[in-house]
Parts: C-alpha cells; sequence; structure tokens
C-alpha cells in the first residue's frame, strides 16, 4: 500500500526523504509528497502521478530543513490529487501527519470537529487525524497522540511532526507496518526496510499498540499507554544492492533472473549432510503432533493462495492428509471448521497481508496451531504465528510477484518432504529422489531463462495485439497456470483466465476463436494423453497454442505455435519451472504493450487494508 518515509539529523531531508520514497515506489501509489520543518515553518511539496514529478518540484525549490515525513498514497479515501495527497495539514499549519491504513470511524470524528470548527480540505480519512491533534494538543506531542488514537478505530501507522516541537517525530502503529532506522545522530522512520536500508541496517519493528518518539538525543519506544519498552535493535542482513536494478530495465524482470540464486538460499541449511532428509530447526513439530491433525487448512491472498494450490497436490500426495485452500478473504467472513486437530499454514511475502493476518488470529482463536511462510523477517504475521518458516527471497521490489513465488512453492516443497518423513509416509529412497532433484532446480531454472528468454521475447509481440488469452492444464499443471494467468492480467491488462484443461467442453470453447492466445502447460506424465486432447481441441477452433513441455516430450508436441521446453524432473516438482516461462511471457508481453510493468496500475505490493 502507501509509503512513510521520515527523517530527523543533520542532512538535508528533503533528499533523503525522496530518496527513501523512491525505494519505496513498488509498493503501488498515484501521489506523493514531503513536509519540512525550517525556521518556523512547516513547508509541503505535492504532487499527483510519478515520484518523478515531487522530485521536480522539490529541486525547483530547493528546501531547506533537517527534519521531515514524506509519503506515497495510493488511494482509499478521495480521487488521486493535489488536497487528498499527504501530508497533512491542521487548520493553523503547525501539525502535519503522513498515514497509512484506514481510520474506519473518520466519518463521525470529522463531522463532530467541523461542528468545533475545523475546516477540512480533502476527502481522505486520514485528515481527521491531524485535526484532533491540533484539538487536543497539549504541549507535548507524545502524549496528545496517546489521546488522539484512543478515539480512532481502524488500521494505521502514521508520523505526526509539529512546529512546536520542532525536533521530534512521533510515529504509531496498530495493524500497519512501521520501523524505526538508528544511525549515530540521525534516525529515520520508514513503512518497509529498503527505504532507509542505505542508511542504516539497525531497527526496532514496531508492534502493534506500540509508539516511537524520536529526536536527535535518541528514540523511546512506548506502549500508546506510555509505558516505556526495551526495545531489541534488529539487524537487517540484506545487501543495499539486492534493491536496485543492477542494469536490468526493471525490477521484475531483475527478480525473475534472480530465481536460481533465491531458490539455493531458500534450500540453503535446510538438508541433512548426506541428502537425505529435510531439516527445518525453525519448527517444532512431532511426529505424535503431526499424526493428531486431521485436516490442513492453507490461507492467503493472491501469488500466495496459488502458491497454496500447488501445495494441496504435494501434501495430498505425499502426507496424505486433506488440505483446503482458502483465501483469506473467504477464510475469516465464514464459519470454517477449525479446531486444535487442524492445523493452518498461512502465507504472505509481506507478513503484513491484512486479510491473512485477521485468517491468523480467527484460526488462533479457535484452537489450531498456525504456520507462517513469510519473506519479510520480523513482519506481523511472522510474530503473531505458532511458528514460522522464512523463503529467504531477499527483498521483492516488483508489484508482480516472481521470486518470493517460487521461493514460496520450494518452502512447500521442504515442508511438504519434512512432514512425510515425520509421517513415514514415503519411503527413504522416494525422499532421497526427491532431494537428489529438488537440489538441481536452481540450475535448471537458469536454463531456462538462458534457453527460452529470446524465443518468448519473440513471439511476445504477436500476443501483445490481443485482449484475451487463457491458460490451461491438468493437476499441479492447473494450479501453476493460475498463477500464470494473474501474472499476464495484473501487468500487461489483458484478460486472461486459466481453466482446468478438462473443463473445455463445459463452456470455455464458446470463446475460442481464430488467433486467440492459449497457454498450455503438459508436464504431467500421467495425465500428458488426456491434455493433448484438449489442446487438439482449442487447436480445432484455430487458437494460436503455446505449449510449456518437458525436454523429452517436444516430439509429442511438435504442431504448438510455440513449444517452450523445461528440463526433466521429478513430476511432483515441475511447478518451479513451468512458472519461469510463464513469467517471462507476461513480462515481454507487457513491454511490448507499453505497460509500466513494476508499478501496474491499480495495484499495490503490500495490501494491508480490506
Amino acid at each position: 500500500m502507501c509509503g512513510i518515509v521520515g527523517y530527523i539529523g543533520e542532512e538535508t531531508a528533503s533528499s533523503i526523504l525522496t530518496d527513501g520514497l523512491n525505494k519505496l515506489e513498488y509498493r503501488g501509489y498515484d501521489s506523493a509528497g514531503i513536509a519540512l520543518y525550517h525556521e518556523g515553518d512547516i513547508n509541503i511539496y505535492k504532487q499527483v502521478g510519478k515520484l518523478e514529478n515531487l522530485e521536480e518540484l522539490v529541486a525547483k525549490e530547493d528546501p531547506k530543513g533537517k527534519i521531515g515525513i514524506g509519503h506515497t498514497r495510493w488511494a482509499t479515501h478521495g480521487k488521486p490529487s493535489i488536497p487528498n495527497s499527504h501530508p497533512h495539514t491542521s487548520c493553523n499549519g503547525k501539525f502535519v501527519v503522513v498515514h497509512n491504513g484506514i481510520i474506519e470511524n473518520y466519518l463521525s470524528l470529522k463531522e463532530r470537529l467541523q461542528s468545533q470548527g475545523h475546516q477540512f480540505r480533502s476527502e481522505t480519512d486520514t485528515e481527521v487525524i491531524v485535526h484532533l491533534i491540533e484539538e487536543y494538543y497539549n504541549g507535548d506531542l507524545g502524549r496528545t497522540i496517546q489521546e488522539v488514537i484512543e478515539e480512532l478505530e481502524g488500521s494505521y501507522a502514521f508520523v505526526a511532526l509539529t512546529a512546536n516541537e520542532p525536533e521530534k517525530l512521533v510515529a504509531v502503529r496498530q495493524d500497519s507496518p512501521l520501523i524505526v532506522g538508528l544511525k549515530h545522530g540521525e534516525y529515520f522512520v520508514a513503512s518497509d526496510i529498503p527505504a532507509i536500508l542505505k542508511h542504516t541496517n539497525q531497527v526496532y519493528i514496531l508492534d502493534d499498540e506500540e509508539m516511537a518518539v524520536i529526536t536527535k538525543e535518541g528514540v523511546k519506544v512506548l506502549t500508546v499507554n506510555g509505558e516505556l519498552i526495551n526495545k531489541e535493535i534488529f539487524t537487517v542482513d540484506w545487501d543495499p544492492g539486492m534493491a536496485e536494478k543492477a542494469g536490468y530495465d526493471h525490477f521484475m524482470l531483475k527478480e525473475i533472473h534472480e530465481q536460481p540464486e533465491s531458490l539455493r538460499r531458500a534450500i540453503s541449511g535446510r538438508l541433512s549432510n548426506g541428502n537425505s532428509q529435510v531439516i527445518l530447526d525453525e519448527l517444532n513439530l512431532a511426529a505424535d503432533e503431526i499424526n493428531n491433525y486431521e485436516r490442513i487448512y492453507i490461507v492467503a491472498c493472491g501469488t500466495a493462495y496459488h502458491s497454496g494450490l500447488v501445495a494441496k497436490y504435494l501434501i495430498e500426495d505425499l502426507v496424505r492428509i486433506p488440505v483446503e485452500v482458502d483465501i483469506a478473504s473467504e477464510f475469516r467472513y465464514r464459519n470454517p471448521l477449525v479446531n486444535d486437530k487442524t492445523l493452518v499454514i498461512v502465507v504472505s511475502q509481506s507478513g503484513e497481508t491484512a486479510d491473512t493476518l485477521a485468517a491468523l488470529r480467527e484460526a488462533q482463536d479457535r484452537g489450531a496451531k498456525v504456520i507462517a511462510i513469510s519473506n519479510v523477517v520480523g513482519s506481523t504475521i511472522p510474530r503473531e504465528a505458532d511458528e514460522v518458516i522464512y523463503i529467504h527471497a531477499g527483498p521483492e521490489i516488483a508489484v508482480a510477484s516472481t521470486k518470493a513465488y517460487i521461493n514460496m512453492l520450494i518452502v512447500f516443497y521442504l515442508l511438504t518432504i519434512y512432514l512425510a518423513q515425520l509421517k513415514e509416509t514415503i519411503s527413504e529412497e522416494e525422499i532421497k529422489r526427491l532431494i537428489k532433484a529438488l537440489k538441481q532446480l536452481p540450475n535448471q531454472v537458469a536454463q531456462i531463462i538462458k534457453d527460452s528468454e529470446s524465443e518468448i521475447k519473440r513471439f511476445a509481440s504477436d500476443y501483445a495485439e490481443y485482449e484475451n488469452a487463457f491458460f490451461i492444464g491438468r493437476s499441479l499443471d492447473y494450479a501453476v497456470a493460475l498463477e500464470g494467468a494473474l501474472k499476464l492480467k495484473e501487468i500487461s491488462y489483458i484478460h486472461a483466465e486459466s481453466y482446468a484443461a478438462g473443463e473445455l467442453k463445459h463452456g470455455t470453447l464458446a470463446l475460442i476463436e481464430e488467433g486467440v492466445p492459449v497457454i498450455a502447460l503438459a508436464t504431467q506424465n500421467s495425465v500428458v494423453d488426456k491434455m493433448l486432447s484438449n489442446i487438439k481441441e482449442v487447436q480445432a477452433r484455430e487458437a494460436s497454442v503455446t505449449g510449456i513441455v518437458l525436454s523429452d516430450e517436444d516430439e509429442v508436441f511438435k504442431s504448438l505455435d510455440h513449444t517452450i521446453e523445461i528440463p526433466t524432473t521429478e513430476e511432483l516438482l515441475t511447478s518451479i519451472l513451468t512458472v519461469v516461462p510463464l513469467q517471462l511471457l507476461a513480462y515481454h508481453v507487457a513491454v511490448e504493450r507499453g505497460c509500466d510493468v513494476d508499478q501496474p496500475r491499480n495495484l499495490a505490493k503490500s495490501v494491508t487494508v480490506e
């Protein structure tokens, strides 16, 4: 969602703020702004559209100030406009706030404040916060905010600055991520680590109902009730260069190419020396506990949900426990059959996805044990889960997930084999065979990128002309086809749908006509003959068919318009390989169509509101 950056120190704040916002562009936004304190005044600079518009304004004005706050906004209340952009100011201009989240009771608060004489300039829910601060201000910004948040309902992370106390920032978190960066004589606030990583890797990760009072002398972390907290410093082990493009045209392309190394990081340290077992030391599970579970739920959103669909096939096949995969926003609003005999696995790249977090809490309230799979160490979902497995994908900047998805899959493979070991549902020989094949996956992904990208780029220009596309597959291929369709639609804006290939004759064939792109995944040997029959069905309607096939099956599919080969591997492990060409296809089609690949319209990286 939106991005927050704050700074207090001895450097020029404007450049630090805009640079930090630049690192948060991947979260999605439609406007941006900064507020700077200088010689008794708070000066605001805001622009609609790309961050470069704000940077041009700041360069022209050359504002002074060594303390300030900045924000990139993604519209929830009110259209993108200068008045609706953050930062928002009080009536007297002495108070300023940037905010992520949603204040659910803002209308009633706004009506009350207006009756007390406050003049509102925007349509946003955020503006009530700054007017409440102005109304309640008692000479101490921190204590004033403690009063203000008693009035607020909803989710929020916000940072406030006042000209009355010009060398102080106050940051508060409730259900939206917020961190404080520590450096000698300088302090930073941000909604995500990449914003400040070039300056420091020492951070406080604020929890819900915590606030930080930041001055040049240091940082005090308090509960919202004013109790001092002895907060532990977290050291970020990301290389700042991992969040840069490194010569690639887009972050998405860079992250696709990073996937071999990303997979190696996820596997590293999780196999025994003899490669005969999976070792997940981060989990505290015993065979008796696993045998007690009658059902497993996997709960997630978007791409993470698709990784869970793959996991369902894996776990039911190898562990022999029934698995249900739920969209988090549906799970939390129904009456799921969850109890202490249920294992719930929640998946979230950011660890902050609002619906997934709510589902986690719902499951725990019903007595279930919850395992989190996430990328961001110290984020809310891993902290609240009973157990956590990190995917170690490193920072993923592009909105469209690639390396995080593939690392979710590899973690699910590891977890599945681990559970099968505990339950003794597969033999030692089968475990060794799977592990041997699993270790080859990083090199095989690198091979696919090297061998297929130029061919995919060549025919992507043909597909870029169409407004509809279809993805088909069976078994695990269908689960991956869903992710392929999502990638294409979210970055190229082509309407793309995925179908279980056997369902074509139940209605979907009516949509197939001459030239329409059909991407057919055919890597499951157990159903390859059936899949070939389905491909002939769409070819008979003159569709343009691209097949993702195993290298030793190429002859079978020689009649296709385009064929992309993937290396042969264990049938259960193909999902990691089949998705790579689909990522490349989506990327190159989007480039051909002139789309903003890293920041597709209307989307955000981390969805921290419902």
